[in-house]
């Protein structure tokens, strides 16, 4: 595990956290359901909850992601009815997702396709990649995502980190930690 002291700042722990994320969703296997989790001051949780101390380091994870009940329904609309109280310092989120190669998503974009007419042609396009996308986000409005591509016999498993990957995601996420 990457160790990160509690004196960086959050655009430099926040990529650690959504990797942690990331390997625990993975630890499960594929095909799961959304999972978000509240990320709190591990500091804070464990003034909170003295027992924790022994699992728990305030210096080498600052940040502890606390999993949370599924979600369930439609997840923006889920996302849109989370308000955090003020000790959740930010959130994640884990789902798994299809990629599709940048000629299939100019074809689908162009499209005059409903959304579950979209859902289909992407399940159903030959190139097609699934993936786990983990998009974290703090109240300073930092973002952080990654990309796990699925491997297959032909094509190895691929990781990708960079804080754009999901725009409309990472904004709905930060609109759950505003007042």
């Amino acid at each position: 595990m990457t160790r990160v002291s509690a004196s960086e700042t959050p655009a430099v722990i926040l990529p650690t956290v959504a990797r942690e994320v990331e390997e625990f969703v993975a630890a499960g296997g594929w095909e799961q359901p959304p999972q978000l989790f509240a990320l709190v001051a591990t500091s804070d949780l464990i003034t909170q909850q003295p027992e924790l101390r022994a699992q728990l380091d305030p210096e080498s994870s600052p940040l502890t992601p606390i999993a949370q009940d599924p979600l369930e329904g439609d997840l923006g609309d889920a996302l849109a009815g989370i308000e955090w109280p003020p000790a959740v310092t930010g959130c994640a989120l884990a789902q798994e997702i299809v990629v599709l190669p940048p000629e299939a998503e100019t074809e689908l974009s162009h499209g005059e396709l409903d959304d579950e007419a979209a859902r289909r042609f992407a399940a159903e396009h030959p190139a097609r990649r699934e993936a786990r996308l983990v998009a974290a986000v703090l109240r300073d409005g930092s973002v952080s995502c990654v990309l796990r591509l699925r491997g297959t016999v032909e094509v190895p498993e691929e990781v990708v980190e960079h804080p754009e990957l999901a725009p409309n995601l990472t904004d709905a996420l930060l609109a759950t930690l505003r007042p």
